[in-house]
């Protein structure tokens, strides 16, 4: 599952998976107990698909910090938790994105990351690679 179909929506906790459209929203799926809930067309959602973490250079897709992530740890759990303190939280980042950009990247930023990395490890969502760059490399090897 790619994560075009993972919400983060405004004063829910956890992740979510888009089930379905309806006229007046969606139905979506938590993916922390399985509930389904509706939520209206005026509801606070993103996709994961869609944010980005601002480095020093450029912003970089949520997607590409979850596969450096994923790198770090070998494919397992981060090593720290979201509710760790503030300082560890950073120097983890720091490790992961040596170039984030510390001005615009808050401690609960980098809480909502990690949460939601281990949230997806914990549910086997771990294909974070680009389609475009799976559609490219596989165009790379059917050339001679």
């Amino acid at each position: 599952m790619s994560l075009e179909k993972i919400l983060s929506i405004g004063g829910k906790p956890g992740l979510f998976k888009l089930i379905t459209q309806t006229r007046s929203g969606f139905v979506a799926e938590s993916l922390l107990d399985g509930k389904r809930i509706t939520v209206g067309i005026r509801g606070n959602v993103s996709m994961l698909s869609e944010i980005a973490v601002y480095t020093l250079e450029e912003e970089l897709p949520l997607a590409k910090v979850f596969q450096k992530i994923k790198d770090k740890e070998n494919g397992s759990k981060t090593a720290i938790g979201h509710k760790s303190d503030k300082l560890e939280l950073e120097e983890y980042f720091f490790e992961v994105l040596p170039n984030y950009d510390e001005d615009r990247v808050y401690p609960s930023d980098i809480k909502k990351v990690i949460q939601w990395y281990n949230i997806l490890h914990e549910n086997g969502i771990m294909d974070f690679e680009d389609e475009e760059q799976a559609d490219t490399s596989s165009e790379e090897d059917s050339n001679p």
